[in-house]
Parts: structure tokens; sequence; C-alpha cells
């Protein structure tokens, strides 16, 4: 893609790039941690990268402390010399850039069409995209698990803990989410514990700790016909003894979502549901790490409601007669979202293969989701199968194009180097 040729800086020093470093997304250098030889001498520290040197100044590298251990600026247009923070002077090496590269890169930044590469997509061959969609499909599960480990180191490294808020978050299904992570950490399940034999109080601790057993939760147009049918207010003095006796507090109800919600996703619907999975012990990490198929993991996952959210979506509105059990797309949701990178995420963490492996077949078993992200991508050309795919392919827009990252995209690769 680049011209060939020996490497040299500005001032004639042969440049030997040893190991480029890791991408940096963040503030800071470009890259870390490079291995680079300048005249046979060995240099490890980071590299910055810049259009033109003056960038240097203009972004205040000059200023910052971080920037005093890059070794080596890598410029397409050398137009001055440029020192640290510290008072040294970078070696700058000069790297131009094809005329073509330059007009596909700006054709990909600026094409009003999504995605800007889809132009290529129908000529990459089958092992192009399988490579590019397994990379994606582990780096996804890698993501998801970094953010398991921070669960558990917030529950004390508790990985019961962290797999209930895990199972919790995702039972948010996007517009909830926060606040349902927020809730399970604010729910003592040592407490739950000692009165896992009787859902009323299961109940009773899940909605108080909510913040749904105040009545100002309620939409005022409801707060009557809450109070007259009863059960809320058993379930709030329930709650009140409950909270009394382990010293709960409720979290704040502000966070819960509503809008444009379907009524069996409203969070009293949800929390229903997680007290009934938690009365049936279905809702612990050895019961999920005993499930090898994805039969067995729906069984896990199945639950329903008690009688009276039978009736109701919120306390006081009163709907149609549904047990509210969980339907096939939420179960393969929870499987996709919550199982399998919790299996990956223990498998890593106990460094056994067998479970990470097992995450990645149940992957392969399941179908695609149906999204607009997935349907997206199959206009585009690109087939998508199982669930695998659809993950990858979810990991590709939210990572790579919706950032319009796509020197490191293997089709932004193709698009770049394409005549």
């Amino acid at each position: 893609m680049l011209p060939l040729g020996d490497l040299e800086t500005t001032d004639g020093r042969v440049v030997e790039i040893l190991d480029p470093g890791l991408l940096n997304r963040n503030s800071g250098p470009d890259f870390f941690n490079a291995k680079v030889k300048i005249s046979g001498t060995l240099w490890v520290g980071n590299i910055e990268i810049h259009l033109s040197s003056s960038d240097w100044y203009r972004h205040g590298h000059d200023r910052d402390v971080r920037y005093n251990n890059v070794i080596l600026h890598v410029v397409a247009n050398a137009d001055m010399d440029v020192k640290t923070q510290d008072g040294n002077y970078l070696p700058q090496m000069v790297l131009q850039i094809p005329d073509t590269l330059k007009e596909n890169y700006d054709e990909l930044l600026h094409n009003d069409q999504y995605p800007p590469c889809y132009k290529v997509i129908p000529d990459l061959t089958r092992l192009q995209v399988h490579s590019w969609l397994a990379a994606l499909q582990t780096e996804r599960l890698e993501q998801k698990t970094e953010a398991i480990f921070k669960r558990v180191e917030q529950c004390n490294g508790s990985w019961e803990d962290g797999y209930f808020v895990t199972l919790a978050r995702n039972y948010g299904f996007g517009i909830n989410g926060d606040a349902f992570e927020m809730w399970a950490k604010n729910v003592p399940l040592h407490a739950v514990d000692k009165h896992r034999d009787d859902l009323f109080q299961i109940e009773a601790i899940f909605m108080g700790q909510a913040g749904l057993l105040q009545l100002e939760s309620i939409p005022e147009r409801y707060q009557i016909a809450a109070l007259n049918e009863g059960y809320f207010t058993k379930l709030r003095n329930e709650y009140l003894y409950l909270a009394h006796k382990f010293s709960l507090t409720p979290m704040d109800f502000a966070p819960w979502h509503f809008l444009r919600l379907r009524p069996q996703n409203f969070p009293y619907i949800r929390i229903a549901q997680l007290a009934n999975l938690y009365y049936e012990r279905k809702a612990g990490l050895s019961a999920l790490l005993e499930c090898e198929t994805i039969e067995q993991l729906r069984q896990l996952l199945q639950t329903h409601v008690t009688p009276y959210w039978e009736t109701h979506y919120m306390f006081g509105a009163e709907g149609p007669r549904s047990t509210k059990k969980t339907s096939i797309m939420s179960s393969n949701l929870m499987i996709i979202n919550t199982a399998i990178p919790m299996l990956f995420a223990v498998g890593r963490h106990r460094q056994r293969e067998d479970l990470c492996d097992r995450a990645f077949d149940l992957l392969e078993q399941l179908k695609a989701e149906e999204n607009h992200i997935i349907r997206m991508w199959k206009e585009c050309g690109l087939e998508v199968q199982t669930a695998g795919d659809s993950q990858a392919l979810i990991q590709l827009k939210k990572e790579y194009c919706d950032r319009r990252d796509c020197l490191r995209c293997r089709i932004g690769y193709e698009y770049l180097i394409r005549k």
C-alpha cells in the first residue's frame, strides 16, 4: 500500500521498525511501547503520527509530559523541527502517501452513503470476510469480558454478584440497561438469600430497592387505583419491614425509562421476572456453567411473573392477562449478551479453554439477530447466518464505522488499495 524503500529520519539516519507498538485510541501518543532502531540503536517508547510536523505544536504536545517518551515522530510533511516538553529534539521520519491512497481515504471519510465502503463488499472473497468476522467476534467477546471483570471487581471480587449485575443489566434491553445495573448493585443478595423461599418477599426487596414502591414513582392517574387494589400497599409494607431489618436504602426511581417502551418491557415486569428467576434458583452462576446447549440455556433463563403482573404492566394499570413468559427473541438476546459472554469471561478468568470454546460454539448455533444494523450489512451484500456473524457486524459498525476508523478495518484496507 505504501511505496517500498529504505526508511530514514529527516537528518539521514536509517530507521528500522521492529514493533509498531499498540494503537492508542484514547488521549496520549498514537502508539504505545514501540521498538525502533535508529542508526543501529534500539529505542523503546511511543510513536506519534501527524500530517505535518507543525501539528505537534498546534496540538500542544510540546507542553504535555505524556509525550516526553515519544521516540519517533512520523509525518507526511516535515515543515519544522519539534521538541518535547522536557526540551529534547525528536527524530522525525517522512512517510509519503500515494495519491490514490489519499483519494480513496478521502472518499471513505466524506461518502454520504453508509457504510462508505459498500462498493468493495461484493468483491470480497469468502476467506476475507470470514477471517475478519472471526476476529471481530473475538474482539466483541473480549470487550464484554472486560466489562464483566469490572463488575466483578466492583462487587468485591464476587463472581456470583457480578453475574447477577450482568444479567440484570441485559434485562434492561438497552434503554434501561444503566438503570438495571445501578439497581442490581443496590440489591443486597446476602439479605435476599435469607428470604429465598418466599417469592413475595423477594419481589418486595427487588421492587423496593428499585425505588418503585414509592407512591410518587407511579403516574398520578394510576395512584388511586394502585392504593385501592392493595397489592402495592402490601409490597410496600413488606419492604419497609425488610428495609428496617437489613438497613436498606432504595435507589432514586428517576433513572427508569418508560417512554416508547412496550408494556412488557416496563421495569415492573422485568423486575418481577427477575424475582421469579431468583426464587427458582435459576439466576446463579453455577447453574449457568452447567449448561452446554442452547436449549439448556433457554430453559435456565425462561421465567414468568407473579399473578398480579399477569394483568398489570404497572401498579394500578390493568392490561390483558398474560403470563409474560420470556419470548424466544428475548431469550436469544439474553443468551447472546449475558450467558455466552459470562461463559467466556469465566473461561478467561479460570484459564478454562473448554468454556471459551463453548461460548464460540453456542454463538454459531444461534441464528443471527434481526435489527437495523444487520439489515444494513445484508443490503451491502454480506451473508449473515449465525449470531456469531451478527455480533461481529455489530462490533464492526460500532467500533469502526461509527468512528470512521477505516484504517484499522480490513474492509477499509481493501477500499484504500483499490485502483
